[in-house]
Protein backbone atom coordinates (compact mmCIF):
# COMPACT_ATOMS: atom_id res chain seq x y z
CA UNK A 1 0.00 0.00 0.00
CA UNK A 2 1.31 3.45 -0.93
CA UNK A 3 1.24 5.62 2.17
CA UNK A 4 0.79 9.37 2.20
CA UNK A 5 3.55 11.31 3.95
CA UNK A 6 4.73 14.78 4.81
CA UNK A 7 8.34 15.00 3.67
CA UNK A 8 10.85 17.70 4.61
CA UNK A 9 12.72 19.65 1.97
CA UNK A 10 14.61 17.33 -0.39
CA UNK A 11 17.84 19.31 0.07
CA UNK A 12 18.04 18.14 3.67
CA UNK A 13 18.26 14.55 2.44
CA UNK A 14 21.72 15.39 1.04
CA UNK A 15 23.11 16.39 4.43
CA UNK A 16 24.39 12.88 5.12
CA UNK A 17 22.36 12.52 8.31
CA UNK A 18 20.26 9.39 8.64
CA UNK A 19 16.64 10.23 7.76
CA UNK A 20 13.86 9.99 10.33
CA UNK A 21 10.50 8.25 9.83
CA UNK A 22 7.65 9.07 12.25
CA UNK A 23 4.52 6.95 12.81
CA UNK A 24 1.42 8.33 14.58
CA UNK A 25 -1.00 6.55 16.92
CA UNK A 26 -4.60 5.38 16.66
CA UNK A 27 -7.00 8.03 15.28
CA UNK A 28 -3.96 10.19 14.49
CA UNK A 29 -2.34 11.46 11.33
CA UNK A 30 0.93 12.98 10.22
CA UNK A 31 -0.27 16.45 11.20
CA UNK A 32 -0.03 15.51 14.88
CA UNK A 33 3.79 15.57 14.66
CA UNK A 34 4.31 18.66 12.52
CA UNK A 35 5.75 20.92 15.21
CA UNK A 36 8.58 18.57 16.15
CA UNK A 37 9.02 17.26 12.60
CA UNK A 38 9.76 20.75 11.27
CA UNK A 39 12.32 21.30 14.03
CA UNK A 40 14.06 18.02 13.30
CA UNK A 41 14.05 18.65 9.56
CA UNK A 42 16.75 21.28 10.04
CA UNK A 43 19.22 18.47 10.74
CA UNK A 44 17.94 15.55 8.65
CA UNK A 45 15.32 14.42 6.19
CA UNK A 46 12.03 13.75 7.98
CA UNK A 47 9.16 11.59 6.73
CA UNK A 48 5.91 11.69 8.72
CA UNK A 49 3.60 8.95 7.49
CA UNK A 50 -0.14 8.45 7.57
CA UNK A 51 -0.66 4.78 8.39
CA UNK A 52 -3.28 2.80 6.46
CA UNK A 53 -6.89 3.68 7.33
CA UNK A 54 -5.70 7.04 8.68
CA UNK A 55 -5.11 10.54 7.36
CA UNK A 56 -4.65 10.76 3.59
CA UNK A 57 -3.47 7.16 3.15
CA UNK A 58 -5.66 4.51 1.49
CA UNK A 59 -8.24 2.46 3.37
CA UNK A 60 -8.24 -1.32 3.56
CA UNK A 61 -10.20 -4.13 5.20
CA UNK A 62 -6.85 -5.65 6.19
CA UNK A 63 -5.62 -3.87 9.29
CA UNK A 64 -3.08 -5.33 11.70
CA UNK A 65 0.50 -4.71 12.75
CA UNK A 66 2.19 -6.97 10.17
CA UNK A 67 0.32 -5.30 7.30
CA UNK A 68 1.05 -1.81 8.61
CA UNK A 69 4.74 -2.66 9.03
CA UNK A 70 4.88 -3.92 5.44
CA UNK A 71 3.34 -0.63 4.29
CA UNK A 72 6.17 1.28 5.98
CA UNK A 73 8.74 -1.08 4.48
CA UNK A 74 7.25 -0.47 1.03
CA UNK A 75 7.55 3.27 1.68
CA UNK A 76 11.23 2.90 2.58
CA UNK A 77 11.85 0.89 -0.58
CA UNK A 78 9.99 3.34 -2.80
CA UNK A 79 12.03 6.24 -1.39
CA UNK A 80 15.32 4.29 -1.46
CA UNK A 81 15.71 4.79 2.30
CA UNK A 82 18.16 2.02 3.10
CA UNK A 83 18.42 2.81 6.79
CA UNK A 84 16.41 5.17 9.02
CA UNK A 85 15.81 6.32 12.55
CA UNK A 86 12.30 5.02 13.29
CA UNK A 87 10.00 6.77 15.78
CA UNK A 88 6.49 5.65 16.67
CA UNK A 89 3.88 6.68 19.23
CA UNK A 90 1.34 4.26 20.73
CA UNK A 91 -0.11 2.23 17.82
CA UNK A 92 2.65 3.67 15.64
CA UNK A 93 5.15 2.46 18.23
CA UNK A 94 3.82 -1.08 17.84
CA UNK A 95 4.18 -0.76 14.06
CA UNK A 96 7.74 0.49 14.57
CA UNK A 97 8.58 -2.47 16.83
CA UNK A 98 7.10 -4.89 14.29
CA UNK A 99 9.20 -3.45 11.46
CA UNK A 100 12.41 -3.15 13.49
CA UNK A 101 12.26 -6.77 14.65
CA UNK A 102 11.46 -8.12 11.17
CA UNK A 103 13.84 -5.89 9.17
CA UNK A 104 16.52 -4.87 11.68
CA UNK A 105 19.11 -4.03 9.02
CA UNK A 106 16.87 -1.16 7.84
CA UNK A 107 16.65 0.51 11.26
CA UNK A 108 19.62 2.50 12.61
CA UNK A 109 17.76 3.28 15.82
CA UNK A 110 14.28 2.76 17.25
CA UNK A 111 12.33 5.09 19.51
CA UNK A 112 8.98 3.97 20.91
CA UNK A 113 6.82 6.53 22.72
CA UNK A 114 4.54 5.29 25.51
CA UNK A 115 3.79 1.74 24.39
CA UNK A 116 5.39 -1.64 24.98
CA UNK A 117 5.41 -4.99 23.18
CA UNK A 118 2.90 -6.58 25.58
CA UNK A 119 -0.83 -7.02 24.78
CA UNK A 120 -3.09 -4.19 25.92
CA UNK A 121 -6.75 -4.23 26.93
CA UNK A 122 -8.94 -2.26 24.55
CA UNK A 123 -10.32 0.96 26.03
CA UNK A 124 -11.34 2.93 22.93
CA UNK A 125 -14.83 1.48 22.58
CA UNK A 126 -16.57 4.44 24.18
CA UNK A 127 -14.85 6.82 21.74
CA UNK A 128 -15.87 4.74 18.74
CA UNK A 129 -19.45 4.46 19.98
CA UNK A 130 -19.63 8.23 20.46
CA UNK A 131 -18.33 8.86 16.93
CA UNK A 132 -20.72 6.34 15.41
CA UNK A 133 -23.67 8.03 17.15
CA UNK A 134 -22.73 11.31 15.47
CA UNK A 135 -24.81 11.56 12.29
CA UNK A 136 -22.38 13.33 9.97
CA UNK A 137 -24.98 13.50 7.19
CA UNK A 138 -26.83 16.07 9.30
CA UNK A 139 -23.79 18.16 10.21
CA UNK A 140 -23.50 21.49 8.40
CA UNK A 141 -20.84 23.21 10.52
CA UNK A 142 -17.93 21.91 12.58
CA UNK A 143 -19.38 23.54 15.69
CA UNK A 144 -22.41 21.25 15.38
CA UNK A 145 -20.14 18.22 15.42
CA UNK A 146 -18.27 19.58 18.43
CA UNK A 147 -21.53 20.17 20.31
CA UNK A 148 -23.01 16.77 19.45
CA UNK A 149 -19.94 14.53 19.92
CA UNK A 150 -20.56 12.96 23.34
CA UNK A 151 -17.03 12.80 24.72
CA UNK A 152 -16.37 14.38 28.10
CA UNK A 153 -12.61 14.98 27.84
CA UNK A 154 -12.18 18.21 25.86
CA UNK A 155 -8.63 17.36 24.74
CA UNK A 156 -9.72 13.97 23.38
CA UNK A 157 -12.70 15.51 21.60
CA UNK A 158 -10.53 18.14 19.92
CA UNK A 159 -7.96 15.50 18.92
CA UNK A 160 -10.65 13.45 17.19
CA UNK A 161 -12.28 16.46 15.54
CA UNK A 162 -8.98 17.31 13.85
CA UNK A 163 -9.81 14.32 11.64
CA UNK A 164 -13.14 15.75 10.52
CA UNK A 165 -13.08 17.05 6.95
CA UNK A 166 -15.42 18.09 4.14
CA UNK A 167 -15.40 16.45 0.73
CA UNK A 168 -15.89 18.19 -2.62
CA UNK A 169 -19.66 18.12 -2.13
CA UNK A 170 -19.39 19.71 1.31
CA UNK A 171 -20.22 16.54 3.25
CA UNK A 172 -18.38 15.85 6.48
CA UNK A 173 -16.47 12.62 7.11
CA UNK A 174 -13.66 11.17 9.20
CA UNK A 175 -10.13 10.88 7.86
CA UNK A 176 -9.83 7.48 9.51
CA UNK A 177 -11.70 4.33 8.53
CA UNK A 178 -14.03 4.18 11.52
CA UNK A 179 -15.91 1.08 10.35
CA UNK A 180 -12.79 -1.08 9.97
CA UNK A 181 -11.28 0.24 13.21
CA UNK A 182 -14.56 -0.59 14.94
CA UNK A 183 -14.65 -4.16 13.60
CA UNK A 184 -10.95 -4.86 14.17
CA UNK A 185 -10.30 -2.87 17.31
CA UNK A 186 -8.75 -5.88 19.05
CA UNK A 187 -5.84 -5.62 16.60
CA UNK A 188 -4.72 -2.39 18.31
CA UNK A 189 -4.09 -4.25 21.56
CA UNK A 190 -2.25 -7.18 19.97
CA UNK A 191 1.16 -8.05 21.39
CA UNK A 192 4.41 -8.11 19.48
CA UNK A 193 5.24 -11.83 19.01
CA UNK A 194 7.62 -12.58 21.90
CA UNK A 195 10.11 -14.41 19.69
CA UNK A 196 10.86 -11.24 17.68
CA UNK A 197 14.04 -9.36 18.64
CA UNK A 198 15.79 -6.12 17.71
CA UNK A 199 19.41 -5.80 18.78
CA UNK A 200 19.93 -2.21 17.66
CA UNK A 201 19.84 1.01 19.73
CA UNK A 202 16.38 1.44 21.23
CA UNK A 203 14.82 4.11 23.40
CA UNK A 204 11.45 3.71 25.11
CA UNK A 205 9.93 6.98 26.30
CA UNK A 206 7.04 6.98 28.74
CA UNK A 207 4.96 9.71 30.32
CA UNK A 208 5.26 9.83 34.11
CA UNK A 209 1.47 10.22 34.33
CA UNK A 210 0.76 7.33 31.97
CA UNK A 211 0.47 3.63 32.79
CA UNK A 212 1.22 2.31 29.29
CA UNK A 213 4.79 1.33 30.30
CA UNK A 214 5.20 0.27 33.93
CA UNK A 215 8.31 -0.85 35.79
CA UNK A 216 6.95 -4.40 35.62
CA UNK A 217 7.05 -4.25 31.80
CA UNK A 218 10.77 -3.60 31.60
CA UNK A 219 11.97 -7.21 31.77
CA UNK A 220 9.95 -8.12 28.69
CA UNK A 221 11.05 -5.01 26.81
CA UNK A 222 14.72 -5.80 27.41
CA UNK A 223 14.22 -9.43 26.36
CA UNK A 224 13.01 -8.29 22.94
CA UNK A 225 15.12 -5.12 22.74
CA UNK A 226 18.38 -5.96 24.57
CA UNK A 227 19.93 -2.50 24.06
CA UNK A 228 16.80 -0.66 25.18
CA UNK A 229 17.00 2.39 27.42
CA UNK A 230 14.10 4.00 29.25
CA UNK A 231 13.28 7.69 29.60
CA UNK A 232 10.44 8.96 31.80
CA UNK A 233 9.12 12.42 30.91
CA UNK A 234 7.78 14.24 33.94
CA UNK A 235 4.50 16.08 33.69
CA UNK A 236 3.31 14.05 30.73
CA UNK A 237 0.62 11.48 30.13
CA UNK A 238 0.28 9.28 27.06
CA UNK A 239 0.58 12.12 24.50
CA UNK A 240 4.21 12.98 25.27
CA UNK A 241 4.84 14.79 21.96
CA UNK A 242 1.85 17.08 22.58
CA UNK A 243 2.15 17.53 26.35
CA UNK A 244 5.94 17.88 26.73
CA UNK A 245 7.36 18.51 23.24
CA UNK A 246 10.47 20.36 24.43
CA UNK A 247 11.46 17.55 26.80
CA UNK A 248 10.92 14.95 24.07
CA UNK A 249 12.92 17.07 21.64
CA UNK A 250 15.91 17.21 24.00
CA UNK A 251 15.85 13.48 24.69
CA UNK A 252 15.58 12.43 21.07
CA UNK A 253 18.24 14.83 19.78
CA UNK A 254 20.65 13.37 22.35
CA UNK A 255 19.64 9.81 21.46
CA UNK A 256 20.12 10.28 17.71
CA UNK A 257 23.48 11.96 18.22
CA UNK A 258 24.74 9.21 20.55
CA UNK A 259 24.94 11.57 23.54
CA UNK A 260 21.95 10.19 25.43
CA UNK A 261 22.68 9.28 29.08
CA UNK A 262 19.64 8.22 31.09
CA UNK A 263 19.37 9.64 34.58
Amino acid sequence: MKLHAWISEAAVEKSGATPLVILHGLFGQSDNWMGLARKWSAQRGVHVLDLRNHGHSPWSEEWDYPSMALDVLEYLDDRSLEQVHLLGHSMGGKVAMELATRRPHRIESLCVVDIGPKPYPIHHRTLIDAMKRLDLSQIRQRKEAEDQLDIAAASTKQFLLKNLHRDAEGRYGWRFNLDVIDRKLDEVGAELPPELLFNGPSLFVRGALSDYITDADWDRIVRQFPLAQLETVEGSGHWVHAEQPEALDRVLRAFWSGRYNPA
